[in-house]
């Protein structure tokens, strides 16, 4: 039988995503994410997709550290599943980054939308970031 993968994360809106500090401490933070593809023990190689500013602390301890935490969890970060390991990186592709924010804003019409609008006019960028279990 294939491996769950990602399939404690099917139906959620929200993960929780664990990044670390440099002294190794952790950073918990909850946020809207969207599949690659199906959420399914068929398809490992599936990867969530979140989205922030540039110059987010998330951001920043990626690009130090890939390797990050994530669970289901609700719009405070309570977890609602088990926590697991993942690694995660900076899309820097545009095409791919084009495709992560489709995702995005069809699983969150019209609330990533509109929240988009506030992000550009305060002229903060916006970065995505792909994650995969591990």
């Amino acid at each position: 039988m294939p491996a769950p993968g990602l399939l404690p994360f099917a139906g959620h809106k929200y993960l929780n995503l664990e990044t670390f500090r440099k002294n190794g401490r952790g950073v918990r933070t909850p946020v809207w994410f969207a599949a690659s593809g199906p959420i399914s023990p068929e398809h490992p190689e599936t990867f969530l997709y979140v989205y922030t500013t540039a110059d987010s602390g998330k951001v920043k301890r990626i690009r130090n550290n890939p390797r990050v935490r994530i669970a289901p969890s609700d719009a405070r970060g309570n977890v609602r599943g088990e926590w697991m390991d993942g690694e995660a990186r900076i899309v820097d592709d545009a095409r791919e980054s084009e495709i992560a924010h489709r995702l995005l804003d069809a699983k969150y019409w019209p609330w990533k939308q509109i929240l988009g609008v506030f992000g550009w006019l305060r002229g903060k960028p916006r970065v995505v970031i792909a994650i995969r279990a591990v």
